[in-house]
């Protein structure tokens, strides 16, 4: 009877709602790696479990200060984007031997994508905001372009939506203006995407290496219409409308905005220089690099860092 009464009068904690703590005090985050070619890794601590029980109640009100709309538009963003990469990774793993390494990094990726997806959604769900749907034509691209990508292309893809993020997520972590939450899941996502962005790389060189020249151009396609498009899908006009701003004249602000632009263009510069590297920027796709305002050439940018 006791024990009944006693759940009866208990008022949920953090911990009831969100989870056991992700970072516990004097604990380090790690990653384990088996043993054997392909290098698989798993992670020591699940990303699902999303709230650090010591921040306690979510302060709504100082988490939407903390959290702009730009943000929350990323995260939905990102979740869009990794539901195209897991069925990339579930296609091309179907067509492979269910006993390569390859194909078990491939899996395990996919897992951690799937806590990632969880991760995102639950931290938009605290926020006490409606995630941003995308319009007709990216919903519909998120179905096409599965069907569509193969080979290094696949690689390729994940990159731009990996790296990218990781970047501008490097370079804002560690602002302590951020809400804590927020500061938390940016920095269990670099983490973790750290390790997926490595294998990528070099499967992306290992596909190259033995592919025909059709596919190189291909390649190069994609990587200048993924640039474009990122650009595109980071700013959306619900963010303006939301926060109370006139969305046309908000637009063209941000446009114009040499500060957005080249904080923007420092996000692509490691990306960048690893594509030129493999011969994946030239020829008429350069333009795809103008129109998302990144010099493919990379003249005049600075790498991002804590300290910017």
């Amino acid at each position: 009877m006791t024990k009944v009464a006693d759940r009866e009068n208990h008022r949920p904690t953090a911990a009831d709602r969100f989870g056991p703590p992700l970072v516990r005090p004097g604990h380090r985050h790690r990653l384990g790696r088996t043993a054997g070619r392909g290098q698989v890794f798993r992670a020591t601590s699940d990303a699902h479990a999303l709230r650090d029980a010591a921040l306690g109640p979510v302060d709504r009100r100082a988490t939407h200060r903390a959290f702009p709309p730009t943000d929350r538009q990323r995260g939905q963003c990102g979740i869009w984007f990794e539901n195209i990469l897991n069925q990339l990774l579930l296609r091309m793993t179907y067509e492979q031997d269910p006993t390569k390494r390859h194909v078990h990094y491939a899996l395990t990726e996919l897992a951690d994508e799937c806590r990632h997806m969880t991760m995102f959604g639950r931290l938009i769900e605290a926020l006490g905001e409606r995630p941003y749907k995308q319009g007709f034509v990216l919903h519909n691209l998120g179905r096409v372009l599965p069907l569509v990508l193969r080979g290094p292309s696949v690689w390729v893809a994940a990159l731009i939506g990996e790296e990218i993020f990781d970047s501008i997520q490097r370079a804002t972590m560690h602002d302590e203006r951020l809400q804590p939450l927020v500061r938390q899941v940016m920095s269990i996502h670099v983490i973790e995407e750290a390790r997926h962005i490595r294998y990528a790389r070099e499967d992306t060189v290992r596909r190259l290496e033995r592919s025909p020249w059709w596919v190189r151009e291909l390649s190069r396609l994609v990587v200048g219409a993924g640039a474009l498009l990122l650009q595109t899908v980071l700013a959306r006009p619900e963010m303006y409308k939301r926060a109370g701003l006139d969305v046309r004249e908000a637009r063209k602000a941000a446009r114009t905005n040499a500060h957005a632009r080249q904080f923007r263009a420092e996000g692509f510069e490691r990306l960048r220089s690893f594509l030129a590297e493999q011969g994946l920027i030239g020829g008429p796709t350069r333009v795809f690099w103008h129109l998302a305002h990144v010099h493919p050439d990379g003249t005049e940018v600075r790498l991002l860092g804590p300290s910017t």
